[in-house]
C-alpha cells in the first residue's frame, strides 16, 4: 500500500512539475561493464530528480568539471530536501533564534528514489536543523548523481592519464537533446521572466545561491535582470503557485532557508 500511495504522490507531484523531455535510460552496469538488476526497493525515478539537473547545468560541457566544487554538498543536499518538500514527504518549522529551520518527515511518504529515501529516513528518524541536514544529505551525493546521470545516459564519463600519469575521469555531455530542453526552461525563467513551474524554480535558485550563474554565460546569458530573477527565486518568490498550493509552499520555503544556510557557508569557506 504504502508503495502505491508513494507512486500516485510521485505522479501527482510529476504532472506539476510541467512537460520533461523522455529519453530511454541505461541500464547500471558493474566495473567488469556487464548489466546489473536492481532491488526491487531501490528503483530510481522514470524522470531526472532535481539534483540531477542541478549537477548537469554544474558541468562544463568542455572540459567536464563541476563548477562550485568545493561547496557542492548545499546545492545538492537542498535540491533533495526541496524534491521532498514537493511530494509532500517533509515539513518545514521555519522556527526561530540559533536553531533555525528544522525539517520533520511526513509519516508513511517514504520515496521509492533510493537518493530520495535515504535522505527521508535520515529525516524520519528525527526532525533536524537544515543546516545540519545539508551536510548530512549532500555530502555524498556528488558520485552518486554523476552514477545516475551515466546510467541515464545523459553523461558519459571520459577516463585518461593526464601527462601519462596521473588518472583523470571527466564527464561530458551524451544526451544533448535532455540538456537543452532544461537550459532552455532556465532561459525562459531567468532571461525572460517567464513564471516557472516549482522544479524550474527549485534549479533555477539552486544555480543562483551557488554563485555560478554568471560563468554558465552564454548558455544563459549573464545581467543585472539574471542576477535579481535568481536571487528574487532564491528567496522563495516562486510565482502564485508557490502561495496556493501547500506542498510547492514547503518547498519555496525549504529552498530559501537552505539557500541562506549554504550562502553563509560558502562565504565563510571562501573567507577562511
Amino acid at each position: 500500500m504504502r508503495d502505491d500511495i508513494c507512486h500516485a504522490r510521485a505522479m501527482t507531484a510529476a504532472a506539476r512539475f510541467g512537460d520533461t523531455l523522455h529519453y530511454r535510460p541505461r541500464g547500471s552496469t558493474d566495473h567488469h561493464g556487464h548489466m546489473t538488476a536492481r532491488r526491487a526497493d531501490e528503483t530510481s525515478d522514470p524522470e531526472p530528480l532535481i539534483v540531477e539537473d542541478v549537477l548537469l547545468m554544474l558541468l562544463d560541457d568542455a572540459s567536464g568539471t563541476i563548477a562550485g566544487e568545493g561547496t557542492l554538498m548545499y546545492p545538492l543536499g537542498g535540491a533533495v530536501l526541496v524534491e521532498l518538500g514537493l511530494r509532500g514527504a517533509v515539513e518545514i518549522d521555519p522556527g526561530r533564534g540559533l536553531t533555525g529551520a528544522r525539517i520533520s518527515a511526513v509519516a508513511d511518504a517514504e520515496p521509492s528514489d533510493p537518493i530520495l529515501a535515504t535522505a527521508y529516513r535520515t529525516i524520519a528518524d528525527r526532525p533536524r536543523g537544515i543546516q545540519t541536514l545539508l551536510i548530512t544529505v549532500g555530502s555524498d551525493l556528488r558520485a552518486k548523481v554523476l552514477d545516475r546521470l551515466v546510467d541515464r545516459g545523459l553523461i558519459r564519463r571520459e577516463r585518461r592519464r593526464m601527462l601519462g600519469i596521473i588518472p583523470s575521469t571527466r564527464h561530458l555531455p551524451a544526451d544533448a537533446a535532455y540538456e537543452s530542453a532544461l537550459q532552455q526552461r532556465l532561459r525562459a525563467v531567468l532571461e525572460d521572466g517567464a513564471t516557472p513551474d516549482p522544479r524550474t524554480a527549485a534549479v533555477a535558485a539552486l544555480l543562483s545561491s551557488s554563485g555560478v550563474l554568471s560563468h554558465l554565460d552564454p548558455t544563459i546569458r549573464w545581467s543585472g535582470d539574471v542576477h535579481r530573477r535568481g536571487k528574487a527565486l532564491e528567496k522563495g518568490d516562486w510565482g502564485a503557485e508557490a502561495v496556493n498550493e501547500a506542498m510547492v509552499r514547503t518547498a519555496a520555503g525549504i529552498a530559501a532557508a537552505a539557500i541562506a544556510v549554504s550562502v553563509t557557508a560558502a562565504g565563510t569557506v571562501s573567507g577562511s
